[in-house]
Order: C-alpha cells, then structure tokens, then sequence
C-alpha cells in the first residue's frame, strides 16, 4: 500500500525535466548566464560572482523551476578543441540555448561556422533553438538586427523549428526571463517530437 501511494504522489509532484544545451563560443558569457537564469528563478540562490566565474572545460550543470516543469541546463564548454564533444549531447536535449558575444566582432564568423555545424546534426532536427546576442551592456556592441540577419543566412539548416533571436546581458540579468519563458513554451509544444525525460521510458 506504501509503495502504491508512494508511486502517486511522486506521480503528482514529479515535474517533468527537460534538457536544454547552453552553447557558444569559449568568452561568450554561457556561464555567467546559466548562473544569472539559476539567480533570477531559483528562490534564495545567490549566484557565483561574475569575477569569479571562470572558462568551462567541461561541462557545467543547472537546474530551475518553471511553468510546471524543470529545466536541466547542459553549460557545455566552447574552445575549439571541445566543440567536438558537443554532439554527444544532441540526442538527449530539448532545446538549444547559442550564446553569442555581440561585443566581439572578429569572432562573430568563428561563432557562426561553430552554430552551422552544430545545427546540421540530424539528432538536433526540430529542437527549439534560442539565439542569444549576448553583451548587450557594452557600448557599442551588436545589436539583434546587426546578429540577426548574420545567422537568418543559416535558415537553410534551421528548417521548421521554433527558432527566435534575442537581446541578453547576462551580467545585468537583461533579457533572461523573456528567453528562458519563450524557450519553456517552445519546448512543450514539442512534447510529441521529444517527450520529457522522466516519460521516455514509459
């Protein structure tokens, strides 16, 4: 009898969890994002100070709260010679958070090869994708309609997804609410195509 009644309520109270990747380039803020996402929807978190947030090797790892369901954040880390290992995520994600740093403009063809090649996967096909033009603190970076049509020339390779890019200051907290909230709804529409991880197996 325990156990039935156990089963239900974990039933009731189980959120269904979605993986989503945060990816870019090395330097263009994913980290300093996933702690500004976990501060602004996680009651009583006190992010890691910016200054002491350091270049990921490897992998970082967030969860939040939202809307009914949970959001568990892949940071994967984005020197050259790590980009190779992030298609070994593709399969499991539910969505794709591209960080861009809009302040850097010599980087920004570098950071648009690394998005094509990540896009063309076929285990991504149909993912919910949000690009950010991260940076948007400092003066006279680029702006959404400066990015924009710089990764729209991909839209060959986006296909019909649910695809949306957006202003962001990580640093400031800027923008987060309106992507993570975009990106949640995006992400249930596409429950047919990815279920949540706690029902693939059912």
């Amino acid at each position: 009898m325990y156990t039935l009644l156990s089963g239900f309520y974990k039933y009731l109270v189980q959120k269904d969890e979605y993986c989503v990747l945060i990816l870019g380039l090395d330097n263009a803020g994913k980290s300093t994002y996933l702690e500004a996402a976990k501060t602004k929807f996680t009651k009583g978190y006190k992010g890691l100070n910016p200054s002491k947030i350091t270049t990921t090797v490897g992998l970082n790892i967030g969860q939040i709260d939202i809307k009914g369901v949970r959001l568990s954040f892949w940071d994967l880390g984005g020197q050259e010679e790590l980009q190779s290992l992030w298609d070994k995520y593709y399969a499991e994600s539910h969505a794709v958070i591209y960080v861009v740093d809009s302040a850097d403009r010599e980087r920004i063809p570098e950071s648009k090869n690394a998005f094509d090649k990540m896009i063309s996967s076929n285990f991504l096909e149909g993912v919910p994708l949000l690009v950010l033009a991260n940076k948007q603190d400092i003066p006279d970076c680029m702006g959404v309609r400066d990015v924009k049509p710089i990764f729209n020339r991909s839209a060959h390779l986006i296909g019909r997804r649910d695809c949306m890019v957006m202003p962001v200051s990580a640093l400031t907290g800027d923008g987060i609410n309106e992507g993570i909230n975009w990106l949640v709804d995006c992400i249930k529409r596409n429950n047919n195509l990815r279920p949540p991880r706690n029902q693939e197996d059912m």
